[in-house]
């Protein structure tokens, strides 16, 4: 009776989840093979000489890749430097930092162009010196780099925190200087978590749309970024705009398996390295 009642429980369990899975997966996978399933491959093709789709992939890569140098030459030592010290308002900094990933990118949007818009808290000021960023590429950039930044700087700092600082000293110890421990200790042994939260970087900043229109504008060749082009080629030309989320979703999904393989060498390096300290015999008394 006893067994009778588990393995009746097991099997409740195991429906429970298979269930779960079904829906889970359905949900998530349908609207994305409904979006594969649309066209032709013919179609997708001709439509990669379609002057919106070019004009919007090039400006998009053009302000993700700046932003991505933006992101990565700032963060990476307000980074380090959060991750090796503590300091008054530490927490309040940190939660300032990561609070675009949770703000509303509307909220973003108009927050950037009361600081920098024409009639903006710094933009004023700008524009006393004939410099306008709002509704332009910088304006773009901007955005982008606002809503994409906590990604790296969050994942910049656990890699740096994982390194451990007896490597740093050791370095120091043999004479290197701290530039030179930094850049040829520091990065490489944190060097997959960096890159994994670049990639991150990269894609969120690809895929930002609210901030951008409403601080940058929806302006073909100079703000139309690729989310915006669908968003306006969404009434016009639907092919356009269904053949620009097959290539977002393309590369959104090359940057979540390249961070998956990324975190799981990272994973086999630590293993690898704990069964090499196991394999240390103990000092002799």
């Amino acid at each position: 009776m006893v067994q009778l009642t588990g393995t009746l429980s097991r099997t409740i369990a195991f429906v429970i989840f298979f269930l779960a899975f079904v829906v889970v997966v359905t949900f998530v996978g349908l609207p994305l093979v409904a979006l594969f399933a649309y066209g032709t491959l013919s179609g997708f093709l001709n439509s990669l000489s379609s002057p919106v789709l070019v004009q919007a992939l090039q400006l998009s890569l053009v302000t993700t890749l700046t932003t991505l140098l933006l992101v990565i030459t700032f963060g990476t030592p307000v980074a380090y430097f959060n991750a090796r010290h503590s300091y008054h308002g530490k927490r309040m900094i940190e939660t300032l930092i990561d609070l675009p990933i949770v703000l509303p990118p509307a909220v973003a949007g108009i927050a950037l162009l009361l600081a920098f818009g024409r009639r903006g808290l710094l933009g004023q000021y700008f524009g006393i010196l004939g410099i306008n960023i709002a509704f332009t590429t910088t304006a773009v950039i901007l955005a982008q780099t606002f809503v994409s930044s906590p990604f790296y700087i969050r994942q910049a700092t656990t890699s740096f925190e994982d390194v451990d600082p007896d490597y740093e000293r050791a370095a120091h110890t043999l004479g290197a200087s701290g530039a030179g421990t930094f850049f040829r200790v520091t990065v490489p042994i944190a060097l997959n978590g960096l890159v994994s939260g670049a990639l991150m970087t990269w894609a969120r900043a690809l895929g930002e749309f609210g901030a951008t229109i409403i601080f940058a504008g929806n302006f073909q060749g100079v703000t139309q970024t690729m989310p915006l082009a669908i968003y306006s080629e969404l009434s016009i030309n639907l092919d356009i705009a269904a053949y620009l989320g097959v290539i977002l979703v393309l590369i959104s999904f090359a940057v979540i398996a390249s961070v998956k393989v990324l975190t799981l060498k990272e994973k086999g390096a630590v293993k690898e390295k704990e069964s090499i300290l196991d394999r240390v015999p103990p000092p002799s008394d």
